[in-house]
């Protein structure tokens, strides 16, 4: 019977993997990116909050202005396209960093189950998470500097009246 099993395919995966330290260390070690992945996803929550309060404000700016009620607030519109392309690079680039965070749980997993030495992969992908989690904060970063500088420029036009030259001749 112990021969039969010794031919069975997988059989030896099994004997590998079957020991519950193998899987405890491995479990242990894939903490640290699947708390990274749960941090993405509470900055891509707030990022993409952003997105959507934009995205709705441009929208109602068109609306109003196809009715001929916009007004002041075709002013708004080209900082606003701005801030929506911004908010959406940096919602790509860190759905981009979630998966490939993934990627690396996935491969300290299957580093388990293989005799093929998978580290250096595991470490490749981490830096390129991290990249993209930069790249993805930074044009967050870009995105709310253009929101508070549009911010600024209107509480200086209610304390001092709109900034244009000709009314300074």
């Amino acid at each position: 019977m112990p021969e039969l099993l010794a031919i069975l395919p997988g059989i030896e995966l099994i004997e590998r993997t079957s020991s519950t330290l193998r899987v405890q260390n491995v479990v242990q070690l894939s903490l640290a990116p699947a708390f990274l992945l749960a941090g993405i996803g509470a900055v891509m929550n707030v990022m993409t909050n952003r997105l959507l309060w934009v995205a709705n404000k441009i929208e109602r700016i068109l609306a109003a202005d196809a009715k001929n009620e916009a007004g002041d607030q075709l002013v708004e519109l080209p900082a606003l396209e701005t801030r929506r392309i911004l908010a959406q690079r940096a919602v790509m680039f860190s759905t981009a960093a979630a998966l490939t965070i993934s990627i690396v749980i996935l491969l300290l997993f299957v580093s388990a189950f293989v005799r093929t030495p998978l580290g250096t992969l595991v470490a490749v992908t981490w830096v390129i998470t991290m990249g993209l989690l930069m790249a993805g904060l930074a044009f967050f970063l870009l995105e709310t500097r253009t929101a508070a500088r549009r911010n600024l420029e209107r509480m200086k036009e209610r304390r001092f009246g709109p900034d244009d030259d000709s009314s300074r001749n």
